[in-house]
Parts: structure tokens; sequence; C-alpha cells
């Protein structure tokens, strides 16, 4: 399975009607469809498509047509995302009308080639399963954490400063949890 780190935006055009795939880590979705509609009060239709693991490492799929016709949109955006084993992404996809009717099979396969579009702009990489680990340093230990964290490639990383302690979270994978609490 493959992921990817940061949004990445692809275009897609026939018969006059512009397709503006946005796919985004699953944690950038929340409100994204409502920003995009902000930024495009033009556009006729946002469908979105998503794909990712649940806490019981399931794959939960889901889609919209946006008042599409029903499977012309959603449905054929995350069989693209099925085909590239994509995991924890959604896909967002704005649709200008251009005048002219594409039929039900010409807006599936017009959906579908701008998810593809912007597949081939992004950056993909191997998916590896992420971790939660919470301890708690001292206030002088701090910086040498954050050392460690930092030659660890460690990046998700939230800390509360408390009374008397420093509370952590990181987030990382397996290897990388397993050298830190090594270290």
């Amino acid at each position: 399975m493959k992921t990817i780190e940061k949004p990445f935006v692809g275009n897609y055009e026939v018969k006059k009607s512009k397709f503006i795939a946005h796919l985004v880590p699953i944690a950038d979705y929340e409100g994204l469809q409502e920003k995009l509609r902000a930024e495009h009060p033009k556009a006729r239709h946002i469908i979105y498509a998503l794909r990712y693991l649940n806490e019981f490492d399931q794959i939960v799929e889901n889609s919209s047509d946006d008042e599409e016709p029903k499977g012309a949109a959603g449905v054929p955006s995350l069989n693209v995302l099925r085909g590239e084993e994509l995991i924890n992404v959604a896909l967002l996809t704005v649709r200008y009308f251009g005048g002219t009717k594409l039929g039900i099979g010409g807006m599936a396969r017009a959906y579908a080639s701008a998810v593809k579009a912007v597949v081939a702009e992004a950056e993909l990489i191997e998916y590896e399963k992420e971790f939660l680990y919470e301890f708690d340093t001292t206030y002088s230990d701090v910086q040498r954490t954050e050392y460690r964290l930092k030659k660890l490639d460690i990046v998700q990383v939230e800390r509360e400063f408390l009374g008397d302690k420093v509370a952590w979270k990181i987030r990382a994978n397996e290897e990388k949890l397993n050298k830190f609490k090594e270290a």
C-alpha cells in the first residue's frame, strides 16, 4: 500500500469541462470540501472519494457524487485510488461544466482521468503503520529529547509543559519508536 505526506493538485479537461483534482492526506480532509466551495463558487460539483485505515486496521472507503448522476463520479474516483493501492488519502475533484454533456460513461472516464492525473503528480511513499507513544521528561531533558527525535526523523511530536514535567506524544513507525526507546 502507498500513501502521501502532503497535498497534490492535478488538472484534466475534456469538452471544455475542467476537473481539478486534490489528493490530500486523510488528516487534511476535514473541512476541505467547504474550503474548495468557497474558492470555486462557480464550480458545479465537488465530489470526493476517500480510503483510510481505522483503529482495527480495516480499510474504510467512502465517496460522494455531489449531485452528479449516481455512480458517475465518486465510485470511478474511488476505483482509481483502489487500483493505485492508496491508503489514508482523500480525493476531492472540483468540476466546472463546459457546456457539453459528457454522458454517464464520459463523465466516469473524465473523473477517473482527473484522479490519474493527480496521482501521476503525487509523490507516493510506501505506507507504514504508525504508533502513538506517550512519555514524560523533566524540563532539563527537553533539548536532549528533541535532539534524539530529530536524529531519528520523528516529526509528529506534541509536547505539553506541565507543573513539574513535560508530557510528550510522538507518532512514528515501530522501528523508529524502538530505536527511540533504546536510546
